[in-house]
């Protein structure tokens, strides 16, 4: 991911992302991303003017080349990385003025849960994105979960229903203000 960076940039739905929030104002803003990987979306967020990041992770498996980026970026001041799951404990991490969660809600099995506590810590924005619900998706997340089965891997892909999880962000203040869709992945922008 972080060699994919540095070579062509962002991939386009996080590109896509970064431009919503860009045009809402992200000049001074605080950011939390959800799962936020090597960090690429912080990065550009960084650069485009907000004031601080933090990322959360279930793994640290990603921040040695995190760290990396961030060094290599001169932006290692702004940006925190901590291991939490939000889910479980949404008070173990301060509200932030946006929220960002890039490919997360379908690695988790409770988007209600998930997108709940994200709302929680949102004050402005939010902006996620999520594969499609459609026969082919389904498919696909299917075949996968049966490969991660066969090799005994406990990770699990899912598709929920979009219309849902919009819900559970209207449900807490948020209203869509935003959408791209692509064949392979959706992207929702929210604002309170």
């Amino acid at each position: 991911m972080a060699k994919r960076y540095r070579k062509k940039g962002l991939d386009a739905t996080a590109r896509r992302m970064v431009e919503f929030l860009e045009l809402r104002g992200i000049k001074d803003a605080t950011v939390l991303e959800i799962g936020g990987g090597v960090g690429e979306i912080q990065i550009e967020l960084l650069k485009a003017g907000a004031a601080r990041t933090v990322n959360l992770e279930l793994s640290p498996a990603y921040d040695e080349e995190a760290t990396r980026l961030l060094r290599e970026a001169a932006l290692e001041e702004r940006a925190e990385r901590r291991l939490l799951d939000i889910a479980g404990d949404p008070e173990g991490v301060e509200a932030a003025d946006v929220v960002v969660l890039h490919r997360v809600v379908c690695c988790y099995p409770d988007y209600e849960r998930l997108l709940s506590a994200a709302a929680q810590r949102a004050q402005r924005l939010l902006v996620f994105s999520y594969p499609p619900r459609n026969a082919l998706s389904r498919l696909f997340v299917t075949v996968e979960n049966l490969v991660f089965r066969l090799l005994r891997k406990e990770y699990r892909s899912f598709t929920h229903p979009p219309s849902a999880m919009l819900a559970v962000l209207a449900e807490r203040g948020l209203r869509p203000t935003f959408a791209h869709h692509t064949l392979v992945w959706q992207v929702a922008g929210l604002e309170r």
